[in-house]
């Protein structure tokens, strides 16, 4: 059972469209919010900590989980499965981000959570996509040819999504996302006096 007074905000993005260092920003400006930390079979990159960034679990592990109804949502990504815990979601604390590709965010939409809506960020342009990708993986070129590959696959599920940001300078972006947070915020507060009011009557 998830928590139906919580606000969630489902953000996905390409590879390359600042998704994770966005949620980090709204995490760090957004009162009382977390970021529900998914299980994933990947190995740890440098620097991630088990339990932070992801729970980094063995493949047994994983369908485990599944076939016992832990997860709301899963999808495998570059040969890897990623998941997101239902406890994840009751956790005391008004305001939950979801850090999902578009495969998690459609599978959560089936759920018809309420008070839930999604976000994706776009890159400015391709070719600075391009440039991230490569940069970020200049020491494997195979890898960064097959991220730019999927990033376009990726970007062709944006008009799924609730709304859609475009990621250019990094502090306009975050604030215009925090703005439309605090919009669904008192809209959500809003709906609750109304459902409440007409119970009552």
């Amino acid at each position: 059972m998830v928590n139906q007074n919580k606000l969630i905000i489902i953000i996905s993005s390409p590879s390359g469209a600042g998704k994770t260092t966005v949620t980090k920003q709204l995490l760090k400006k957004i009162p009382r919010s977390y970021l529900a930390v998914s299980c994933t079979t990947r190995k740890p990159r440098e620097g991630e900590i088990n339990g932070k960034d992801y729970f980094f679990i063995t493949k047994e592990k994983f369908f485990k989980l599944k076939k016992e109804s832990k997860f709301l949502e899963t999808a495998k990504i570059f040969d890897n499965y990623y998941g997101t815990l239902l406890k994840e979601f009751n956790k005391k604390k008004p305001f939950l981000l979801l850090d999902v590709d578009w495969q998690g965010a459609r599978n959560i939409r089936k759920k018809s959570l309420p008070n839930c809506y999604s976000f994706f960020l776009l890159p400015p342009s391709l070719v600075e996509l391009k440039r991230r990708l490569l940069k970020r993986h200049r020491n494997d070129t195979s890898t960064a040819i097959k991220r730019i590959s999927s990033a376009k696959k990726d970007i062709k599920h944006w008009k799924e999504y609730d709304y859609v940001f475009i990621n250019k300078k990094l502090e306009i972006c975050v604030k215009k996302i925090i703005k439309k947070v605090n919009d669904l915020k008192d809209a959500s507060i809003e709906k609750y006096k109304i459902e409440k009011l007409v119970k009552n009557i």
